[in-house]
């Protein structure tokens, strides 16, 4: 449990108990390295820029240094076309497999981030809001400059037309008018896009993150895969309507975090209850069931807000855990995340809980 909130909060310092116990651990598992070979991290950056809101930016020299981090400790950026069909399809991936995206289309983009990535090699994934683009907003990329993107090699994706917030009906307007109109605005953005750079992918980034069952539904009868904003890594069982990305900027940004995040795998686990990420409860409980992995169902620990989550085991055996907060949570969106190590490789497994609430 120390263990996993200094993970957490960023600190480096292990406690000799926990290091007894992890090298222990070590000794009695086996290992399996398919599942490394068959992971990837997605990682989401915004702005990069000094200039612009903190929760959503990380300066020029904080992303150059990810950069260098990643090159310099065994990492391999791959593009995001090959991650998904390489565990739709099985095959395996090259060891810390990491995928670079951003959202939205913000000039620094280009201005900052794409001549770094170059520099590096490194190929990313761009997820564009039409709309923006087509009206000359400030602060956003021209269409010249996508273009000069795209014919470099960048995959540019849809963000829907005008970053809506997708799980809010409109005045006098019924769930299934709501969904009408996010079909029509999806393929809109899709068709925009294509005609400007003749890329066609059917990616979607869920603008804010945001998602319900049915946007995943609409999604799957469009042949889209979907990515979110919860954390975690991804594999083959992943949910291809919704793959977790790690957001890194503000405090997220911290490279000391970060770099614990690269490195993550991904948890076989079903979310049995709820089946959906909407809530109207300040402190909802989940029912998660864990596959087993190479950890000990016991070496577990889930977190909110850096604090421990009660937990109790409805049945240890099966992996089949319940998690329910004391603690009130605010604001519109939270997670709760899960961890544990992985005594080979020194890694640790990762995954989130992504919750909404409308109110």
């Amino acid at each position: 449990m120390i263990k996993h909130l200094e993970l957490f909060l960023g600190t480096k310092k292990i406690p000799s108990a926990f290091a007894y116990w992890l090298i222990s651990s070590a000794l009695l598992a086996v290992g399996s390295p398919s599942m490394a070979a068959q992971s990837a991290v997605i990682l989401l950056y915004h702005h990069v820029a000094e200039n612009t809101p903190p929760s959503t930016s990380i300066s020029p020299a904080n992303f150059d240094a990810h950069l260098a981090y990643l090159r310099d400790n065994g990492f391999n950026v791959i593009a995001l076309d090959r991650m998904i069909d390489s565990l739709r399809s099985g095959q395996s991936l090259p060891e810390k497999s990491v995928v670079i995206t951003f959202d939205d289309g913000y000039s620094s983009i280009y201005n900052e981030a794409f001549p770094m990535l170059e520099s590096y090699g490194y190929p990313f994934t761009l997820f564009l809001s039409t709309e923006p683009i087509d009206n000359g907003l400030r602060n956003y990329m021209t269409w010249d400059q996508v273009r000069e993107m795209s014919a470099a090699g960048v995959i540019i994706a849809n963000h829907m037309i005008d970053h809506p917030y997708m799980l809010e009906t409109r005045d006098n307007e019924s769930d299934d008018q709501r969904l009408a109109r996010l079909r029509e605005d999806l393929l809109k953005a899709e068709q925009r896009i294509e005609t400007e750079t003749q890329q066609s992918h059917r990616y979607l980034a869920y603008p804010y993150g945001e998602y319900d069952p049915a946007i995943k539904s609409l999604l799957q009868k469009l042949n889209f895969v979907g990515l979110a904003q919860n954390s975690g890594a991804v594999g083959p069982e992943s949910d291809f309507l919704a793959l977790p990305r790690f957001p890194l900027a503000s405090i997220y940004a911290n490279l000391d975090t970060a770099s614990t995040k690269f490195s993550t795998l991904p948890f076989v686990v079903s979310q049995l209850r709820p089946d959906s990420p909407l809530t109207s409860n300040r402190s909802p409980s989940a029912v998660l069931k864990f596959e087993k992995g190479d950890y000990n169902f016991s070496q577990i620990g889930c977190f909110a807000n850096s604090k421990p989550i009660p937990m109790t085991w409805i049945d240890r055996e099966q992996g089949v855990l319940e998690l329910t907060p004391e603690a009130s949570y605010s604001g519109r969106r939270w997670r709760y995340i899960c961890t544990a190590p992985d005594p080979i490789s020194n890694r640790f497994y990762w995954h989130s809980v992504q919750w909404i609430n409308l109110d």
